[in-house]
């Protein structure tokens, strides 16, 4: 079988599709990217002068939405959100609920999660630059809802608001970038379903 055959048979999949299909494993990608990005959330730095932490939940919601797809990727990130507004302690420093200004970034991520599954099933996660490319936009979508809903939730004008609740994870979310352009383009080179 010739590489374009090979890249023909494997284009619209995303990491998850190469597991065998079942309502099982769907279920249990959907219930397991949940609990990754609650666990990731507890990877929490305080930022000075910010009521928004550093996590490793963006960086764990953009992986959920990429590898699951859009479709499992919302809900995974919906099962997250229901469950921490419902009261589970897995939002960012165990916080749950949806009264804190950061709830916003929560909502970005299941906007974010649909685009870059979406982006993935197009094979933006197999190369590196176009994986940085597909997580540089995921992060916007999140801090496109975020930001403006951290000014609002706190009464901070949007200069402020990008102050606090942009510019101070601008490094980090470089960094998750730079990770994410290793990891994803690497899972699919082991697979060997590039």
């Amino acid at each position: 079988m010739s590489t374009a055959t090979v890249t023909s048979a494997r284009s619209g999949l995303v990491l998850a599709d190469l597991i065998p299909a079942s309502r099982v494993r769907d279920a249990a990608l959907v219930l397991g990217g949940a609990a990754l990005t609650g666990l990731a959330a507890q990877i929490a730095v305080p930022v000075p002068g910010s009521p928004v932490p550093v996590t490793g939940q963006t960086f764990a919601a953009l992986l959920v939405g990429t590898t699951l797809g859009a479709r499992r990727g919302f809900a995974s990130l919906a099962v997250y959100a229901l469950a921490g507004m419902a009261g589970v302690p897995w939002f960012a420093e165990g916080a749950s609920g949806m009264g804190m200004p950061s709830f916003g970034y929560i909502v970005g991520m299941l906007l974010a999660s649909v685009v870059v599954g979406a982006l993935a099933r197009r094979g933006a996660d197999r190369s590196a630059w176009r994986t940085a490319g597909t997580m540089v936009l995921g992060s916007a979508v999140i801090y496109a809802v975020g930001v403006p809903y951290l000014a609002l939730a706190t009464g901070m004008s949007a200069s402020a608001a990008i102050a606090a609740g942009l510019t101070p994870f601008l490094v980090g979310d470089a960094l998750k970038v730079a990770l994410a352009m290793g990891v994803l383009p690497t899972a699919w080179k082991f697979a060997g379903k590039r």
